[in-house]
């Protein structure tokens, strides 16, 4: 008998909360799998799954939102054999799992830490309060593949954004395996979306879409494209989040910059007495 010929797996994108292939039926080969090379056009519709996702995320209660994520890290906890199976460090899963812990935690307790009453002269409360920037577009960092992944996704997220992802072009099956995680979660469709292929493909349509209000550059390491990216995104004003300090290191302590750096102030007057 001949000798069996295996099955490869194709990695598909992650929109809405399904697993479509590439309008284009592009693929690319990477880490022995076939993966999805996404198009603009991928780029575009997963914006609209991302901006559909927006009013039931944000309008969810912090509490609720730090339950999901557990939730998540609880399916990572699960899956940590197929991680480190990709190739990836027992160490770096580990590290993963424990960011996304650390990041749900904060769901309910940032407002408390970024928010507040002001002093005002007047008789009135002065009450700030951090609001979602909206869909985020972020351009995850090649390495670490996982660690660098939950760096910028969960930091996004647990505020009330909603984010479409740009994966690490040549180590992607670290996010396409996060993504069927978030999948059997109970994390709503659309509210990450996450693309593989290349970068200079995709970013651009990102940064330059009208319906993306802040774009997160921690993986693009090319300082022409970096700078056509906030070009592109100069157009609507968008906010553009420049890699940190804290990027050089991502197992490091993440301070609370990221979450922050992605968060809108409101504030109210209301007088006192009536």
């Amino acid at each position: 008998m001949s000798e069996r010929v295996a099955v490869r797996k194709t990695y598909k994108l992650f929109i809405g909360g399904k697993f479509p292939r590439s309008e284009s039926g592009r693929s690319y080969l990477v880490q022995d799998s076939n993966v999805s090379l996404a198009s603009r056009k991928d780029a575009r519709d997963a914006v609209v799954a991302a901006r559909a996702a927006v009013k039931g995320w944000a309008g969810a209660t912090a509490y609720n939102r730090g339950q999901i994520l557990y939730r998540v890290a609880e399916m990572l906890e699960g899956r940590r054999d197929q991680f480190v199976g990709l190739g990836i460090p027992a160490d770096e899963v580990d590290a993963a799992i424990d960011r996304w812990v650390w990041y749900a935690g904060w769901a309910d307790k940032l407002p408390q830490v970024y928010g507040g009453a002001n002093p005002v002269a007047g008789p009135y409360f002065n009450l700030s309060a951090p609001e979602p920037t909206g869909v985020v577009a972020v351009v995850a960092p090649e390495s670490p593949a996982l660690l660098g992944l939950v760096g910028v996704v969960a930091p996004a997220i647990v505020t009330g954004n909603t984010v479409v992802v740009a994966a690490s072009p040549s180590a992607p099956l670290a996010a396409v395996t996060l993504a069927e995680v978030l999948a059997t979660s109970d994390l709503p469709g659309g509210v990450v979306n996450l693309l593989t292929g290349r970068i200079t493909e995709t970013a651009p349509t990102l940064a330059a879409h009208l319906d993306v209000n802040a774009i997160d550059l921690a993986g693009v390491v090319d300082t022409d494209l970096a700078a056509d990216l906030e070009g592109r995104a100069a157009e609507n004003l968008k906010r553009v989040l420049r890699p940190l300090p804290a990027d050089h290191d991502w197992a490091g302590d993440p301070g609370l910059a990221r979450m922050t750096a992605l968060l809108e102030t409101k504030t109210v007057w209301h007088p006192k007495g009536v």
